[in-house]
């Protein structure tokens, strides 16, 4: 699996208006998952070690930012034949076995990972109350081991937003393995 990182992505940066399917075929507009502050939107998979690693972190905070207003969406862009661990059943089975209780949501096409330019599991987005990009970061500073964190940046990055604080900076990339893309060879 390639090691990557995400992309810079300007700050102010709109919220796509882009729909996908939950694990029982219905349609989620991102913009209807927005809470009354935002909305953090996190591409992730099932079977990347980076992102499992920081799975239990995601379902964690994302309980934390529910309560000052800003709901969580997953996105899995590895919807592919090679990946069958991240099939939409298999994404069914972990919202059961980890207790995901956001949308967690299958992005079939690719074509929402393309719009948002996002290149790794995890790589995260948390847009503000008016749906501009605020912070697009790692969600602390250890992705392997959470006893080894020394510093968090999603939650602080929220709380900044909520009290209408400027965006922190700098603002790490997350890393993790690349998104399978179905075209590549």
């Amino acid at each position: 699996m390639a090691l990557v990182a995400s992309i810079h992505v300007d700050l102010g940066w709109p919220l796509p208006d882009v729909t996908l399917e939950d694990v029982d075929g219905k349609p989620r507009a991102l913009r209807d998952e927005m809470g009354e502050q935002g909305l953090l939107v996190a591409f992730t998979c099932n079977h990347c070690p980076y992102a499992l690693a920081v799975w239990p972190r995601l379902i964690r905070h994302a309980a934390t930012l529910r309560s000052m207003g800003i709901n969580t969406v997953a996105i899995n862009p590895n919807i592919h034949p090679d990946y069958p661990e991240d099939s939409v059943p298999a994404m069914k089975e972990k919202i059961a076995e980890w207790g995901i209780e956001f949308p967690y949501l299958a992005d079939t096409t690719q074509q929402v990972a393309r719009v948002f330019d996002a290149q790794c599991t995890p790589d995260l987005y948390l847009f503000d109350k008016d749906g501009r990009l605020f912070y697009h970061g790692r969600i602390d500073d250890y992705w392997k081991d959470e006893a080894k964190v020394t510093r968090q940046e999603l939650l602080p990055a929220a709380e900044a937003m909520v009290r209408g604080e400027p965006a922190p900076q700098p603002q790490h990339p997350t890393i993790g393995c690349s998104i399978k893309w179905r075209d590549e060879s």
